[in-house]
């Protein structure tokens, strides 16, 4: 980070000194990410890694945005670069990136450590365009290229970043979560026999890879089974079909009539 950031102000490279600012962005965002994924494994607090992978997102569509202004303003009014020492401190950033994005690939599947991950990887391609950015320069001498590869990789980053927000904002609102139909789930629960039929049925994230549902569920009584026996039933069908775990499920008789409103 500090040799990229002494490189883009030597260079004058804008896509140098946007990747210098990414990568401490990613520092604090890689410790942030831990942090998260071990509060979150305390029954208190699932919620916290959801919380900072959404901050994490955030952060990076707000440094995104201030790269394309700048990069706007670089494309109409270029600066000399040194393609050299851009090339240089390029190649010594990709190499420090791959190395980073080999070590989070055998992370665990959560959606914060995906995000770090996808800070690491914006580093990567970053590298990638200021190197191959430096090498146009030094041939052509067309400096407006630095300016377009900086904008074009906050573009990228911008776009990756929007998905990640968009699936923690999802989980912060309980909506369903993505691969998990609520009348597939239904269905299943109705083939189990002595269940006529589901309603006010919810299913929601807790936090990565931690779902919930809560339901009513109405019985025939026609097999003799306790409610004990159903429920579990229910829960199997449930765990087995679709991987959830944590359930809540209200057992009601053919004859039950609620009171009004009251659920």
């Amino acid at each position: 980070m500090v040799l990229e950031t002494a490189g883009g102000l030597l260079s004058g490279s804008l896509a140098l000194l946007s990747d210098a600012g990414h990568v401490l962005t990613d520092v604090l965002a890689l410790v942030l990410s831990l942090m998260a994924v071990r509060f979150s494994s305390l029954p208190a607090t699932p919620g916290l890694e959801i919380l900072t992978a959404l901050l994490n997102g955030a952060l990076l569509m707000v440094i995104s945005a201030g790269i394309l202004y700048k990069a706007v303003g670089r494309f109409l009014d270029p600066v000399p670069i040194h393609s050299g020492v851009m090339i240089g401190v390029a190649c010594a950033g990709l190499l420090a990136n791959l190395a980073g994005v080999a070590l989070l690939s055998g992370a665990p599947q959560s959606l914060n450590l995906r995000g770090a991950r996808m800070h690491v990887i914006g580093d990567a391609l970053s590298s990638v365009g200021v190197l191959l950015a430096g090498l146009v320069i030094a041939l052509t001498g067309w400096r407006r290229l630095d300016p377009l590869v900086g904008g074009g990789i906050a573009v990228v980053i911008a776009v990756g970043s929007l998905r990640l927000v968009r699936e923690a904002v999802d989980v912060l609102l309980e909506a369903t979560p993505a691969g998990i139909d609520l009348d597939d789930v239904s269905r299943a629960i109705v083939t189990v026999p002595g269940v006529v039929e589901v309603h006010d049925l919810h299913i929601w994230s807790i936090t990565t890879g931690l779902s919930a549902l809560s339901g009513h569920v109405r019985l025939d009584g026609s097999g003799g089974e306790t409610s004990d026996v159903m429920l579990n039933r229910i829960k199997q069908t449930v765990r087995d079909r679709f991987g959830i775990v944590h359930t809540t499920i209200q057992i009601e008789s053919c004859g039950y009539q609620e009171l009004g409103d009251v659920h």
